[in-house]
Formats: structure tokens, C-alpha cells, sequence
């Protein structure tokens, strides 16, 4: 039997009790990674339909597969998510949570004898910033877990499992989305009808839960869909902003909306910055990424209206430029906006901060990659379009080594 810690809550909610996760099955994978750290921009698609992590690195400007790529799950994946230090990769499956060491190739060595370090059937997933909890949140249990690992051998921290649990309302209207911040002092998550929850975490404690706090959405009948965090800074202790992304946040054909909130406010009464929610030209925004040099954050949307109201699944990027200092900020909508395929789900940035990524569930392509302009600033210039893979793959989901 395993040992949970659990969050005390701000809020009156049901707790979800669970016991053991049940029989955990090998992963069928075999490969041989070096297990030191990634460097040069690998990146990995989580390909659904054909149960299949698939790496890449760009040479000249083509996705070029790792060693080892791809690496075949055998059962259905979920999520995934990357350490700080980019030498572990962690994916969610119907079975637990895998985990794979990363070679400075980007290839991938499963882990743990190939075993799920954790019965959680994780839809979404963090690893704090100190590389010692793993984040994750649940469907069809709707909370935040946070299982404590050796951020050295990537494993559990002791022989049993150590997991806290912050309940959350039972999320309707979306998938939740969970993140932490850079300075790990809060993990937010994305809750469909019910808003973002807001969660004070402490990597030191045993229990790192604080009270959960919840931001209502904005509109009348939104979801919240997505969340982000700014990364820091050179100098910076603390973020400046974080972000939500929302449907029916805004007026108009395309009512997705970016809200966006002035981190240093978290405890003292939080405040929304003026002009926000931010129209997306989009009305699900289902992955937001600030850029690592803070200059910018960008929002895709899965689905656009016309002026007739028909609603289309190609999908679109809107960027804003991201300015100001001293706990006074803006952010202002870029002019112009950027097409993806059909129904993109992800967004990230390779490590060399040469590319934003986006991959699309329905293919047409399953990758797309952009450079930065270099008269427009914040502009995104198409530079690559590849499959990941033999249609229909049904790419879930992307995350890239830092």
C-alpha cells in the first residue's frame, strides 16, 4: 500500500480517496541511452493513435528523429513532462506514469525496469522546478498530485510511494491543464467551467500544498482551458505574469480570450492587468507559451469562427508583445496572426530559442515549426511542416528539453 500525504484545503471540498494503483505493467521498450543530459534541441511529440513518444532534433531546419525514435508506448499515452534539467522525460498512460532517461542524442532509455514509477493516470504533468516533485493531474479524479521524486535517479524518493493531493472541484467543459511556476511557490491548474485553481506549494515540505484558490472565469459559461507562467529573468526571484486562456472571454466571432494577472499580487489580493482578457482571434485556446526571453507569449487556438459565424478546426496563432518592470506591465496584441493545421493542441519552444513548435491532433500537418522575423518583431515566419509519424497519429501533445 502506498503512503499519500494530503493538502489542506482553503476551501470546503470532498476528498477522493483511492488506494493501491493496482498491477503495473512492464513497458515494452528496449534502447540504450547514455542517461546524461540533453543539449541541442530535442524535442518530443506524443503521438496517441499509434501509442508512440517520437524525438527530434532540426538539422538545417528538418525535424530529424532522434536515435531510438519512435519509441513505442503499447499502451494508450496521456501526457508527458520534461525535468528542469532535461535528463528526464515523463509519460502519462493508461497504466502510470513511465519515465525515460534522456542521452545528450535525445534518445530515450526507459527507466525504473520499465515500470510506472506511479499508478497515476496522469492527463496532465509538471516536474517542480527543484526537479523533486512531479506534478500531475487526473480525470477521472479530479485533483492535483504531487509525488515526490529523486531528482537525481528521476525515481520515486522512497520505496513507497509519498503523494499529496489538493481536491478539486469535478472539472466539466475541459481537460485540466496543470502548471507550476519557475520560483515553485504555486501550482495552477486549468479547470473547465470551474476556473483556474490557484495552489501555494512549498518543494521543501513533506506536504507541499497550500489552501486552493480559485479565479472564476471571466465570461459568463467560460472554461478555463490553459494556464502558463512567465519564466524568470536574469536578476528575477519572482515571475511577473501568469496566464489563462479562456473561451468566452472576449466579445465578437472569436470570444477565446488571454487573461493575464500580475504574479506578485498572488497573496496581497490579485489583480488582472488592464485590457485583459485579450481577444486570441480564436475560441479555444488550448496551450499558451511565454517565450524563454520574456519578450512574448503566444496563444493557439484549436477552433476559428468566420464573420458567418462557421467555425473551422484550422487552428491559429495570436502573439503579444510582453514589456514593463517593477510590478507595472503590458501586453499588447502582435498585428498580425499565424496558421497552424488542424486542431492544434501544443505549443513549445526548442532550447535553442530558435523555433516555436506546434503540433495538431487532426494532422494537416502533425508538426509545424516557426522561425522569429527579422523586420517584424515577435512575428513568426513558417520554416517547417512534417508528419511525426504515419496518419492518422493523432499527436497529443509536445514538450521540449530546456
Amino acid at each position: 500500500m502506498m503512503r499519500r500525504k494530503w493538502a489542506k484545503l482553503a476551501v470546503a471540498l470532498p476528498f477522493l480517496l483511492t488506494g493501491c494503483k493496482g498491477f503495473w505493467n512492464a513497458l515494452p521498450v528496449s534502447s540504450t541511452g547514455s542517461g546524461s543530459t540533453a543539449s541541442g534541441g530535442s524535442f518530443y511529440v506524443l503521438n496517441i493513435a499509434t501509442e508512440q513518444v517520437a524525438g527530434y532534433t532540426i538539422d538545417s531546419g528538418t525535424p530529424t528523429p532522434v536515435p531510438g525514435s519512435p519509441v513505442s508506448l503499447g499502451v494508450a499515452p496521456l501526457s508527458m513532462a520534461i525535468a528542469p534539467k532535461a535528463d528526464f522525460l515523463y509519460v502519462g498512460t493508461q497504466n502510470g506514469i513511465y519515465l525515460f532517461s534522456i542521452a545528450s542524442t535525445g534518445q530515450l532509455t526507459a527507466g525504473n525496469n520499465a515500470q510506472p514509477i506511479s499508478g497515476d493516470k496522469a492527463i496532465s504533468m509538471v516536474v517542480s522546478p527543484d526537479g523533486g516533485w512531479l506534478i500531475d493531474v487526473q480525470a477521472s479524479a479530479p485533483s492535483v498530485n504531487a509525488i515526490a521524486i529523486n531528482a537525481t535517479t528521476g525515481t520515486l524518493a522512497s520505496a513507497n510511494e509519498q503523494e499529496a493531493i489538493a481536491t478539486l472541484p469535478a472539472v466539466t467543459g475541459a481537460t485540466p491543464q496543470v502548471a507550476v511556476s519557475p520560483d515553485g511557490s504555486y501550482v495552477f491548474a486549468a479547470m473547465g467551467t470551474e476556473g483556474t485553481a490557484v495552489i501555494p506549494f512549498t518543494t521543501a515540505n513533506a506536504d507541499p500544498f497550500g489552501g486552493v484558490g480559485r479565479i472564476p472565469p471571466a465570461g459568463s459559461g467560460g472554461q478555463a482551458l490553459s494556464v502558463a507562467v512567465d519564466p524568470l529573468q536574469s536578476g528575477q526571484t519572482t515571475p511577473r505574469l501568469f496566464y489563462v486562456g479562456e473561451t468566452v472571454a472576449t466579445s465578437g466571432d472569436n470570444s477565446g480570450g488571454l487573461r493575464v494577472f500580475n504574479f506578485s499580487t498572488l497573496a496581497s489580493g490579485l489583480k488582472e492587468l488592464s485590457g485583459s482578457p485579450l481577444g486570441i482571434s480564436g475560441l479555444a485556446p488550448y496551450s499558451i507559451l511565454p517565450i524563454s526571453t520574456g519578450n512574448y507569449v503566444y496563444v493557439v487556438s484549436r477552433t476559428v469562427s468566420n464573420s458567418s459565424g462557421v467555425v473551422s478546426n484550422t487552428g491559429v496563432i495570436a502573439g503579444f508583445t510582453v514589456a514593463g518592470s517593477s510590478g507595472v506591465y503590458s501586453v499588447t496584441a502582435l498585428g498580425s496572426t499565424f496558421t497552424v493545421g488542424t486542431n492544434p493542441v501544443g505549443l513549445a519552444e526548442d532550447s535553442t530559442g530558435t523555433y516555436v513548435l506546434a503540433v495538431d491532433s487532426g494532422g494537416d500537418p502533425d508538426l509545424k515549426g516557426y522561425t522569429f522575423d527579422s523586420t517584424n518583431a515577435g512575428y513568426l515566419d513558417a520554416a517547417i511542416s512534417a508528419n511525426t509519424g504515419t496518419d492518422p497519429v493523432g499527436a497529443g501533445a509536445i514538450v521540449a528539453v530546456p
